[in-house]
């Protein structure tokens, strides 16, 4: 393991607000926990390649339109030509949240303790350097893959998933224990719901809303830092279950609804990307890749990142691949 303080030790601290890990990777940081990949784990992942087979993570553009959010139209796409043996082309509208995506360290900020790192809000602007996603774009995230698929987990139980399933600590240890996984530092998490599948195989009028994912708590907290993972992506929107937990003491009292998107109040969101540093994707495509390690029972494999190399972007596209 990386030699850092356990979630514990920040819960109280004085120096900063507490339950913020600021300055465990030094001053003006700008990778969070992505950090906890170093360049031996990549060569160590490396080593997880076996057939050669590739398999993308990354839902082509405009997949989930109409837009989940309601706020995020469809990228319009153009081809032009400047002589009859040339062509260009160019993106209008092209968010970088609405499909696939990595969720980087300027996306949100903490009620009270405001932005990863201490970063004051008039930082975050564009073409201005911290907390880019940039940074881990130039960075490159390469290292070992887990997969936990839940899906496969409570149907080998003879159990049916709630829809709005909350994943706690203890249930993502039991299902690593199934598959026989043991977490490592370093570790990209990627957590298999089948949310994405459904929605896709549903008209708009059949859509509902929720979804299963991770439990909002401070044990959560505690888990994913202490567990030392770089990233931690699902296949549903948010990574975490929805509806929220509304016990789960992550709630801004008498905070108003914006006048428009979604509301981001008691989601962990406000809490694993501000005070963790954690990075984290949504939206990924991992029914193939699901597929893949039931078939042959391995669920470890080397994963390639590479986020637009877009100075201050606040998330983008993951490029992502599995490689095994």
């Amino acid at each position: 393991m990386t030699a850092v303080e356990p979630y514990e030790h920040y819960r109280e601290r004085t120096d900063a607000p507490p339950g913020t890990v600021w300055g465990a990777f030094g001053d003006r940081d700008d990778l969070g926990m992505l950090n906890f990949l170093t360049s031996q784990q990549t060569r160590e992942a490396a080593a997880l390649v076996r057939t050669g087979e590739v398999i993308s993570l990354d839902y082509p553009v405009n997949t989930f339109v109409p837009s989940i959010s309601g706020t995020r139209p469809a990228a319009r796409h153009t081809i032009f030509s400047n002589n009859p043996n040339h062509r260009d082309d160019w993106l209008d509208s092209f968010y970088l949240q609405s499909s696939s995506q990595i969720d980087g360290l300027r996306h949100i900020r903490h009620p009270e303790a405001g932005f990863y790192d201490g970063v004051a809000d008039d930082e975050i602007a564009e073409g201005t350097p911290r907390l880019g996603l940039h940074h881990a774009s130039e960075r490159g995230i390469a290292g070992r893959g887990v997969l936990l698929d839940m899906t496969k987990y409570y149907a080998d139980r003879g159990l049916e998933m709630p829809r709005t399933e909350a994943f706690t600590p203890q249930i993502l240890e039991a299902a690593a224990a199934h598959q026989e996984l043991a977490f490592r530092s370093g570790d990209i998490l990627l957590l298999h719901t089948g949310w994405a599948e459904n929605y896709l195989s549903r008209t708009p009028e059949e859509r509902q809303r929720g979804s299963a994912g991770l439990h909002q708590s401070r044990a959560m907290l505690e888990w994913l830092w202490d567990s030392q993972f770089s990233l931690v992506a699902a296949d549903n929107p948010g990574l975490e279950a929805f509806p929220v937990d509304p016990d789960s003491g992550f709630f801004s009292p008498g905070e108003q609804l914006p006048e428009r998107g979604p509301s981001h109040n008691g989601m962990m969101h406000r809490f694993v990307i501000p005070l963790l540093g954690l990075m984290l994707g949504e939206l990924w495509r991992l029914e193939p890749l699901a597929r893949a390690c039931a078939a042959d029972g391995r669920y470890e494999f080397f994963l390639t990142a590479k986020p637009l190399n877009l100075v201050g972007a606040v998330g983008s596209p993951p490029n992502a691949l599995a490689i095994r």
